[in-house]
């Protein structure tokens, strides 16, 4: 299949409206394919090029791409007398110009593709390279596809790729065995599964009432989060964003170790620990991007890793049962320093209390957990809510403008944007310059140019990549943004390296927490007031 038929189908899914109709689209162009084909369309489709589970970057930016656009403009088109770029052949140059640091030849290989490729095909090239597809075919869309592909019901296929974690996948073993394929799809030690996600609470009282009277209750730890595997004297860690970061962490790889069993999916958080106390987060995460220098660094800040659940144990998928059920299990193969301190209450002052012995010990709040709710990969609900002492979300950057005065030279007002699930895009909220130090804004300014796309007057636009976890005072109704919210006093509280731009707040999510300060008459008071009832 070439890689023009692809950018036609697209074509086709951008100019409909109809949900029904992109999936029938989509199915119809899946069906034409053999599964690995499949697999590298639905990935291209997605604004993806590898599987989400392979940490490779493709380390092209714009003056790399102006590069090889300039060559295009000045030699020859080739498009007469080659043949056209197949999917596979498209992803093979792409994995080869991922793989060498030479920018001499990331710029050749990218020409090599470019020379033989329509202006069309080369502008969603250029959409798939930035991360901005946008043709209305996002992960919901694609999971319906391989149900209708599969004859299958959309829970199977949501299941199916919880454990994937890679929708080129789901869509490859959907057309390669059907529903009974997705069926049987299982977690696999050393294949990352998305982690479980928690949604909003804004007090103790909130959180009975969702839980149905009890809960457990955890301290939520302001660290990196590690999914832990282990098969006898193996072990792997892997990051929030299925990353493995195994190097970076031998505090994680040592508790797995002193663990009573043999064959485990732990999840967890590893926290900085300095004079008992815990550190600020920017801290653990400069160490696990570390490339040189790793043991000196890491004696500097030490880790203490805190296990909250247990997805697999000796050949056994443990996620559908109870949590409950999970932490005890936890429990009978892990010391006590090493899980992540827990209640169980129904009792509003006993909640509150420990809510508030959680921020005094220094940790970002408490989590709580629904007591029969099953370990859902991927997904973010109300069987897991946080709790936390100020309210913010997690936005990427979409844009940054060159600063004034003593901010000269650096990219500091930041443009901020949620994600639009059901349009497929990022929407901007707001922008700030507040919250980070010097040695941040010159970090940030080096990757966002790394990143950009396009430039205009002061503004520099780029693939929305970084994600940061935002403060503000309030969510505001605003014409002037696409997303209709803006963020009032948004300031920055640290860069998230560790998380994906798709696992940011939504903006459905935003609408719900813009309702849900309405109801709470947006008084400013503090979590930790409204906690204590």
């Amino acid at each position: 299949m070439n890689f023009e038929e692809l950018v036609k189908v697209a074509r086709k899914v951008e100019n409909t409206t109809s949900r029904k109709e992109k999936i029938r689209l989509l199915a119809d162009f899946f069906s034409r394919l053999n599964p690995e084909e499949a697999a590298i369309a639905a990935r291209l489709l997605s604004g993806r090029i590898f599987p989400e589970y392979r940490d490779v970057a493709l380390g092209v930016g714009w003056s790399t791409l102006r590069e090889a656009l300039s060559m295009k403009s000045t030699v020859k088109p080739l498009t007469t007398f080659y043949a056209k770029v197949t999917l596979k052949e498209l992803v093979s140059v792409l994995e080869k110009t991922a793989n060498t640091s030479s920018r001499k030849k990331k710029i050749s290989y990218i020409y090599s593709l470019i020379s033989r490729m329509s202006d069309e095909e080369i502008e969603f090239l250029l959409r798939i390279i930035f991360g901005e597809v946008r043709i209305g075919a996002n992960i919901g869309i694609l999971l319906e596809t391989a149900a209708k592909l599969a004859h299958c019901k959309l829970e199977i296929v949501r299941r199916a790729y919880m454990y994937l974690s890679d929708i080129g996948d789901v869509i490859s073993t959907a057309i390669k065995g059907g529903c009974k394929a997705l069926e049987t799809v299982k977690i696999t030690l050393f294949r990352p599964v998305k982690p479980m996600l928690a949604a909003m609470a804004y007090t103790v009282e909130e959180i009975l009432r969702e839980h149905g009277g009890k809960t457990a209750l955890e301290y939520k730890y302001d660290g990196v989060r590690v999914q832990v595997h282990r098969k006898g004297r193996s072990v792997k860690v892997f990051s929030r964003r299925l990353s493995d970061i195994t190097p970076y962490v031998p505090e994680a790889v040592s508790a797995a170790e002193k663990a009573g069993a043999d064959e485990f999916i732990l999840d967890g958080e590893a926290v900085g620990v300095e004079g008992g106390k815990p550190i600020a987060f920017q801290e653990i995460s400069r160490r696990i991007r570390r490339k040189k220098d790793k043991e000196k660094f890491f004696s500097r800040i030490p880790l203490h890793v805190y296990f909250f659940d247990i997805l697999y144990l000796n050949g056994r998928d443990l996620t559908s049962l109870k949590y409950i059920e999970r932490r005890r299990i936890l429990e009978s193969i892990c010391n006590e320093e090493c899980l992540a301190r827990m209640t169980v209450t129904s009792n509003l002052n006993e909640a509150s209390s420990f809510y508030s012995s959680a921020i005094e010990a220094g940790h970002e709040g408490v989590m709580a957990k629904r007591l029969d709710s099953p370990y859902e990969p991927g997904t973010r609900g109300k069987h897991w809510l946080k709790l936390k002492a100020s309210d913010t979300i997690d936005c990427v950057i979409v844009a940054a403008e060159w600063g004034h005065g003593r901010r000269s030279g650096w990219l500091s007002d930041y443009h901020l944007a949620v994600y639009d699930e059901k349009n497929d895009r990022f929407v901007r909220v707001g922008k700030t310059y507040k919250g980070l130090t010097d040695a941040e804004f010159e970090e940030m300014t080096k990757r966002l140019l790394e990143l950009k796309v396009a430039e205009e007057d002061y503004i520099v636009y780029v693939k929305p990549e970084i994600v940061v976890e935002v403060e503000y005072a309030e969510i505001q109704r605003s014409p002037r943004y696409e997303s209709g919210y803006a963020l009032r006093f948004a300031r920055i509280k640290r860069i998230r390296w560790d998380r994906s731009p798709y696992d940011i707040t939504t903006l459905e999510e935003l609408e719900k927490r813009y309702q849900a300060q309405h109801r709470r008459g947006a008084s400013g008071e503090n979590n930790s007031s409204r906690a204590a009832g």
